[in-house]
């Protein structure tokens, strides 16, 4: 079976070729022509026959393959992804200021159980391997030129679909490599986030090995009992501990730490919650991004009153912390903030 050229790093690339005593420029031109230029066909120009025919007769440049797009009125698109093993993923292309955001999955379910996410039910399946990662951007881009060629790009990916992402750390470490070299997509650290439930494990790796990407954390109550109920995680590993391995992690310029809160109908939407989130991230660099429940089927929770959503934040807005209300999109095709599940 070949390898996925996909799968390999720029710097991994060059090796292969070094040790076959290739030119390293053959590198270079393959990066640039399967990553920027994004092409699927072979390249025939300007390249060593050697090196071609050892790429092209030892790796596969399949990607995962889209069997469905819904569309939402907003213009969302959920794609369904069917990966070599016939398992399926969801990702999901939200527009924003006339660019697009591309939310990934980093495995087939999730092993996290979060009480308010929709994958949380599938269970855990399998980690995705670098390749379904980086497959999921390019067939998304693709998708984007073929059916709106009107100038939009993908401007930003946020590791916040299906899966903890840092579950499978060295797999989306390797993915995010490959996209943000210079070589290749050339895609800007800044322009990439991903989204945790506070798997310490992999925060404790991120310090010293993840690119400087942006973190957010998936926070949802500053209060022990309701943290435990909406993330089991938390009993293994408590809030404060997560919060304070973030505080070690080194900032960019102009770069913050996000914390996400998902706002649930009289369980953590209370003034009481407004100002223990205040509290708890008193010493952080924050961001705040406030997520009204998108419920799915089976949910246990519901969405907010709108009143509650405002006045939770204005308690936030007086401590003089960024917050921000994010809008809902794609709900009506099941492809908001924890609603991707591809059990069924």
């Amino acid at each position: 079976m070949k390898t996925s050229f996909f799968s390999l790093t720029y710097s991994d690339l060059n090796k292969l070729l070094s040790e076959n005593k290739l030119s390293n420029s053959g590198a270079t031109r393959l990066f640039n022509w399967h990553y920027k230029r994004k092409e699927q066909t072979p390249l025939t120009e300007e390249i060593a026959l050697k090196t071609k025919e050892l790429i092209y007769q030892n790796f596969d440049f399949s990607l995962p393959e889209i069997i469905e797009a819904h569309q939402s009125a907003d213009t969302t698109v959920k794609f369904l992804m069917k990966l070599h093993d016939g398992k399926t993923i969801e990702s999901v292309l939200i527009p924003f200021h006339g660019k697009y955001a591309l939310c990934l999955s980093s495995q087939v379910g999730c092993a996290m159980k979060c009480q308010f996410c929709y994958t949380g039910t599938q269970g855990l399946k399998r980690h995705l391997k670098a390749e379904e990662i980086v497959g999921q951007f390019l067939q998304a881009w693709h998708w984007v030129q073929k059916h709106r060629p009107d100038g939009d790009k993908i401007l930003n990916l946020v590791f916040m679909g299906q899966g903890e992402p840092l579950h499978n750390f060295d797999e989306v470490k390797r993915a995010i490599e490959i996209l943000v070299d210079q070589h290749g997509a050339s895609l800007g650290t800044q322009r990439i986030t991903v989204s945790t439930a506070g798997y310490l494990p992999g925060l404790k790796r991120w310090v010293s090995e993840m690119p400087r990407v942006n973190l957010a954390l998936s926070l949802h109550s500053s209060f022990s009992a309701k943290r435990d109920e909406l993330i089991p995680l938390n009993k293994s590993y408590p809030l404060p501990e997560i919060l304070d391995l973030i505080k070690t992690i080194p900032l960019q310029r102009k770069q913050f730490i996000t914390f996400e809160y998902l706002l649930l109908k009289d369980f953590n939407d209370g003034i009481e919650d407004a100002q223990g989130l205040v509290e708890v991230l008193r010493d952080q660099q924050a961001i705040i991004n406030l997520i009204p429940f998108n419920p799915f089927p089976g949910a246990k929770y519901e969405k907010p009153e709108p009143s509650k959503v405002q006045s939770f934040l204005r308690v936030l807005e007086e401590a003089r912390y960024p917050a921000f209300i994010r809008t809902t999109k794609g709900d009506e095709i099941l492809a908001a903030c924890g609603q991707l599940n591809t059990a069924q």
